[in-house]
């Protein structure tokens, strides 16, 4: 049953995208040419997620807490649990470009849609493709568009967090960008990775304070990296125990 239901899962989340690309297209075709920064087009798009997560029977996704909307030059760096992750960070209202794995953009319609979006290819371990979308994430901060990164570089197998890669503190001193860090509980429940299987799920994401790079140097990058680790930390053990929270009073409704 549980195989059956994820089949419909995925469905509904194609047919959400298949209309997405039927009301993005028109949309980029008319701002592509004065917006170098596809904001229409890329909002159209993390709405279509939203939309997607919404509809979705097995999971309830919102952001939680307060917070201040990211400068247009900032880094966003969060933990990654899941395939999940962006539908409910896509919750947060304001737009920003995405590092993504070049292997989504060669999924059908999903390309498109990408690269409509503006967001970013890379080729995970080879060094050109990585150098080059770097250079395009440091064109859009000079422009005044937020970038999201997930420095653990692949999701979590477990849920915890892994070790902290390099590349998004490094473009956030080269760019003396503002460092934001977010965290995302409960997705790991809701699409494990290595499986198709949808799983019900109360997910959270939430925004912790900006971390300024004003003055700082590539010296500074392993405490840039540490201090933005310890504050994601402390902000996924925060929704852990909402979650937790949730589970109780939903055992307890269900009861």
């Amino acid at each position: 049953m549980n195989k059956f239901l994820s089949y419909v899962a995925w469905a509904e989340i194609g047919l959400c995208a298949l209309t997405g690309a039927i009301l993005m297209v028109p949309v980029f075709l008319v701002t592509a040419p004065f917006d170098p920064n596809r904001r229409a087009s890329g909002r159209m798009f993390r709405l279509i997620g939203v939309w997607a997560a919404r509809l979705h029977p097995y999971w309830r996704f919102r952001v939680h807490g307060d917070f201040v909307r990211p400068r247009g030059n900032t880094v966003v760096v969060g933990n990654h649990a899941s395939q999940a992750d962006p539908f409910l960070i896509s919750c947060l209202p304001w737009e920003m470009k995405w590092l993504t794995k070049i292997e989504m953009f060669r999924i059908p319609v999903m390309g498109a849609l990408l690269k409509m979006a503006g967001d970013i290819p890379v080729h995970r371990g080879q060094r050109d493709s990585a150098k080059d979308a770097m250079a395009r994430c440091g064109e859009y901060l000079q422009r005044g568009m937020p970038v999201m990164i997930f420095p653990e570089g692949t999701r979590s197998k477990d849920g915890q967090l892994q070790p902290f890669k390099d590349g998004a503190f490094r473009l956030a001193i080269e760019n003396q960008s503002e460092l934001l860090p977010i965290a995302v509980a409960g997705t790991h429940h809701a699409l494990p990775k290595h499986s198709g299987s949808f799983g019900r799920a109360r997910a959270f994401v939430t925004v912790g304070r900006p971390i300024s790079t004003e003055g700082m140097t590539l010296d500074d990058l392993d405490a840039l990296k540490v201090q933005a680790r310890e504050a994601i930390a402390a902000l996924m053990s925060k929704l852990e125990a909402e979650t937790d929270a949730t589970r109780k009073d939903d055992a307890s409704a269900a009861g």
